[in-house]
């Protein structure tokens, strides 16, 4: 799957779901996270304590024929039976839309596993008769809440986002609350049923409750501060990743170029998961407070200095920055690259969610984006700091719009998914990067589609940072940091990890080349 993953494909959930409780039970040393799915685990690990031929041997050992318990946990789910599909699943099925809502109260489900968006629940053990495909085409937007059907899985939308299942209904539930402990309603394992809101007297305690600020902290008059002053692009809040919440359906996010956020850290001698503002740069400015010490690493853009007396001056990337109280700062526009990380002498002040700094796009999870007028507080603890670094230097050479960058690719899990000339025309063609990319993922336009070998469904299965995958239209996707931890499309190959912060770098209208560096093969699993 990458250099640090690997996919393990099972015959069921049953299976899928006894070897997740192994190796959780009994974890082999060097596996960092692991995210269950229908019919697969994705496993990831630290290369230099484990071999994935070492990793696929310890696996090899384990008994798959347990059967997990249920929990003791039941959670009950009001539903208005109002969704735009419930005909359409009553005429897939052959039944009456009063059937379809019997049948669906009428199952007791369980959490499978979590994964798609925060509070995903994958809801198994209902009827067989409600099983459906998935929408041929799916929607652009699903409003929060909706009540939905996909094959064998129940579930609820925890917040509005694409997606192609069923909508038989609508809840007032919140399935993702950050004031709540755990935020995820589901928890794999817990049991679920639904009733009907229009034949029950029952109450719903779902409350709209303010998800408090996250973004921005109180300050007093004597604390240092950055105000925002322009932002054409709202800047965020990035750190190393948010990890060890795969269970609740969290993605680890994180900065798009690490080693430009590490950099930028150390030029002004902070430690280098020190949370930094990722910003695309082109206008954005700031006023500075106080004496302070400021770095810009990344995509290099012009950067100038206007001080109290209205004199200007320049300044370059990857150097300590010395700006005293009234100075503005703004950033001009960058001739190469996509992301500058911008770090500040004992770190911004600004509080984590779920134990990380970084904002998560799609997941809607962590600080608030900045924007204009937004004011930023710095720390005041200065006993973790070191000395600025005077020899930091960009990475790697950063693309420019209409120039071809390659990329390196790691072939699978789902390389067989596709024809030889499907496999072929990855790396035959240039693909163009498309004004849609984002933090979720580069939207890629080729000349010859990728073929595939035949139209069925896959059943979700995690994917990694770095997953080229493939939706029906054979027009591909990059996914990025901000990426769902599940998809429902083949993933044709991997990016190699070494080549992900160049990834995060490529600007829109430039190519892409992918270099596949191995072929694609099941792994032999090796004896410890």
């Amino acid at each position: 799957m990458s250099l640090t993953a690997l996919l393990v494909e099972l015959a069921d959930l049953d299976e899928t779901l006894a070897l997740f409780a192994s190796l959780d039970a009994d974890p082999v040393e060097g596996i960092e996270d692991m995210v269950p799915a229908a019919r697969t685990l994705m496993i990831r690990f630290r290369p230099e304590l484990l071999t994935a031929e070492r990793l696929a041997g310890e696996i090899a050992t384990r008994d798959l024929s347990a059967r997990i318990p249920p929990s003791d946990e039941l959670v009950e789910i009001p539903v208005r039976y109002d969704g735009e599909d419930l005909g359409d699943v009553a005429q897939l099925t052959g039944l009456s839309v009063e059937d379809v809502i019997r049948r669906h109260t009428g199952s007791t489900f369980t959490v499978a596993f979590c994964g798609f968006a925060p509070g995903f629940g994958y809801l198994v053990g209902g009827d067989p008769a409600l099983h459906v495909p998935r929408r041929q085409s799916p929607r652009t937007k699903i409003p929060a809440g909706s009540v939905a059907l996909a094959g064998a899985f129940s579930g609820v939308y925890p917040q509005a986002s694409p997606g192609g299942w069923q909508i038989i209904g609508t809840t007032p539930e919140k399935m993702w609350d950050l004031s709540r402990d755990p935020p995820a309603l589901f928890q794999p394992g817990y049991r679920v049923r639904f009733f009907d809101l229009e034949k029950s007297s029952v109450p719903v305690s779902a409350a709209a409750i303010k998800t408090p600020d996250a973004g921005s902290t109180e300050c007093t008059a004597e604390a240092l501060t950055l105000k925002v002053l322009t932002a054409p692009m709202a800047a965020l809040f990035q750190d190393l990743g948010r990890f060890g919440q795969t269970g609740q359906g969290v993605s680890s996010s994180g900065a798009l170029d690490r080693g430009a956020l590490k950099a930028a850290n150390r030029v002004v001698g902070n430690a280098i998961g020190t949370p930094c503002l990722e910003i695309i740069p082109g206008g954005f400015s700031f006023e500075s407070s106080g004496r302070t010490v400021v770095a810009l690493t990344g995509a290099p853009c012009p950067i100038s200095i206007s001080d109290a007396a209205g004199r200007t001056i320049t300044a370059e990337p990857y150097q300590p920055i010395s700006l005293e109280s009234g100075d503005v700062v703004t950033l001009g526009h960058a001739q190469r690259g996509m992301r500058s990380y911008l770090a500040i002498r004992g770190g911004f002040h600004v509080k984590p969610v779920l134990g990380s700094a970084s904002t998560d796009t799609l997941a809607v999870v962590g600080p608030d984006p900045v924007t204009a007028d937004t004011i930023l507080t710095v720390e005041r603890e200065t006993s973790a700091l070191t000395s600025v670094s005077l020899t930091e230097t960009p990475a790697y050479e950063l693309p420019a719009p209409g120039e071809v960058v390659t990329l390196d690719v790691i072939m699978g899990p789902r390389s067989d998914w596709f024809t030889q000339a499907g496999v072929d025309s990855l790396s035959d063609q240039l693909w163009q990067v498309t004004p849609q990319s984002n933090r979720v993922g580069i939207r890629l336009s080729g000349e010859i589609a990728l073929e595939r070998k035949g139209k069925e469904e896959l059943p979700s299965e995690a994917t990694a940072t770095g997953a080229i995958q493939v939706p029906h239209s054979g027009q591909p996707v990059l996914f990025l940091a901000d990426h769902p931890l599940t998809g429902g499309y083949p993933v044709i190959g991997t990016v190699a990890e070494y080549h992900l912060d160049l990834a995060g770098q490529i600007p829109v209208n430039a190519q892409i080349r992918f270099r596949p560096v191995t072929t694609f093969a099941d792994i032999r699993p090796a004896r410890a």
